[in-house]
């Protein structure tokens, strides 16, 4: 039964990230980044320094910093480790290639869908700022059929992408290192979950803001070293790399078999979507809840998400496993397609701290993933049911959390897959319809980001089905 279930899961799956999808997605990351002025240079020079600065007396919940963590705890999460692994093992190398030029051109499209979010967010009578590509397709489109559309896939979605495969991953790597059985790994987790949702968006961000810096410097670190460790192999990971993300399934470079184009292509961009969620609509959730003085400001924060989640951390993953599995060919000769058990090898390099670095790693991550995504679900499920929904919704999430480490990871990720392409449909034709507006606020805002946008926020009243503007 199982198997027929995951034959059809993962047929649904081969059809929604057809070169169809491939083409949407990498076409609107291009689109967005020439209408934009290629605006990913501006990621160093103003989105870096804005991510730390304070916005006093702008309109808000979170600082801009807390709304970056936020997205950031829900992008940095296991996509980042064992999603660049599956990628490597499915795809071949060459897919570290298509992933890291998803999140390079996907720095546009986060820009835009976060400018939006702001642009059309609203205020909540009790005064919580609410927003994203729901948002925007109503009020920016007139669609709010396609709104509801987007914020049912994306509470669906949570459950997965957010939750059990976040979880199933704890679990696994828990029990394989620390000898910790999962059904006690998902009662934690699901308490510790249920501590903090249960407190909003601002004791989510005040988690974030505390965790996401540690536990990527820590990660970084130890792939720094095995980099270090793996030095004579660097470069000729980058050429392997390079070569196989256009190379037919039987070319073989370095001991290393390519997995072909389109599986190059599927796999390291549906990784990449999961890592850095640039186009599936998820981030702008958060960046609408900042304090921030207009858009276009927001939008430069929110954009070097995508900029540390897969430039640099993807990539450096990426950069460790081709280069571990160069350095002992036993490991690219035995065809694992298993990418925490790949991941695991590469890290076991380290003496001693190697599954530890690897452990905290991948606790953290998912940890932080799952408290992102839960208030993405959230603002989702009250976008169509109103106030009424998030009690149910809450304790359907912390149930997940507590059943996810007996679920079948493989499964767990073709679904998760599926639910993203769904959802990030309709967020890519908010941006692209509304991509003359994204042109005119950058062009407004760009040379002048201390300007205040005083276009007044509507006031929601929420109830059951959905709000209406006072």
């Amino acid at each position: 039964m199982y198997e027929k279930i995951y034959s059809f899961v993962q047929s649904v799956d081969n059809l929604v990230w057809g070169w169809a999808m491939i083409l949407l997605l990498l076409g609107t990351h291009l689109f967005l980044t020439i209408r934009t002025g290629f605006i990913q240079r501006k990621t160093i020079t103003k989105g870096i320094p804005l991510s730390v600065s304070k916005e006093d007396g702008a309109d808000g919940e979170v600082s801009q910093f807390g709304a970056l963590t936020t997205a950031l705890a829900s992008t940095i999460g296991t996509g980042n480790i064992i999603g660049v692994g599956t990628a490597i093992a499915l795809g071949g190398p060459g897919a570290v290639l298509w992933c890291w030029l998803t999140g390079v051109f996907g720095i546009a499209t986060k820009y835009s869908e976060s400018l939006i979010a702001v642009k059309y967010r609203v205020k909540t009578e009790d005064g919580r700022m609410q927003g994203g590509a729901m948002y925007a397709l109503e009020r920016g489109l007139n669609m709010k059929w396609l709104g509801m559309i987007f914020a049912v896939f994306a509470g669906f979605a949570s459950f997965g992408i957010g939750c059990a495969t976040q979880v199933n991953a704890i679990a696994e790597v828990c029990n394989t290192n620390l000898g910790v059985p999962a059904w006690i790994v998902g009662v934690v987790i699901a308490i510790l979950t249920a501590f903090v949702i249960f407190g909003g968006i601002k004791s989510i961000a005040s988690v974030c803001e505390k965790l996401v810096p540690f536990m990527a410097a820590f990660y970084v670190l130890g792939c720094i070293i095995i980099l270090f460790m793996n030095r004579d192999f660097v470069i000729p990971a980058i050429t392997t790399i390079c070569q196989l993300a256009f190379a037919s399934p039987k070319t073989v470079v370095g001991g290393l078999v390519g997995g072909g184009l389109r599986a190059a292509i599927q796999y390291g961009v549906a990784r990449g979507l999961f890592s850095n969620e640039s186009g599936m609509g998820s981030a702008p959730i958060a960046a609408a809840a900042a304090k921030t003085k207009n858009p276009v400001r927001q939008a430069l924060v929110s954009s070097t998400g995508t900029f540390w989640d897969t430039v640099v951390v993807c990539l450096m993953t990426g950069l460790v496993l081709v280069s571990t599995m160069m350095k002992n060919p036993e490991i690219g000769a035995a065809q694992i397609t298993d990418g925490g058990k790949l991941t695991t090898l590469a890290f076991s390099q380290i003496p001693y701290f190697g599954p530890f670095i690897l452990v905290v790693g991948i606790i953290t991550f998912a940890y932080s993933t799952i408290l992102g995504w839960a208030y993405y679900g959230e603002r989702c499920v009250e976008y169509f049911s109103g106030k009424i929904g998030l009690i149910p919704y809450r304790v359907l999430y912390i149930v997940v959390a507590l059943i996810a480490p007996v679920l079948a990871l493989d499964l767990v990720w073709l679904i998760a897959d599926v639910l993203n392409a769904l959802m990030a449909i309709p967020n890519l034709i908010a941006v692209l319809l509304l991509s003359p507006v994204i042109v005119k606020e950058t062009k407004k805002y760009i040379n002048n980001l201390d300007a205040v946008d005083d276009t007044p926020v509507p006031v929601i009243k929420t109830g059951v089905g959905h709000k209406k503007e006072k």
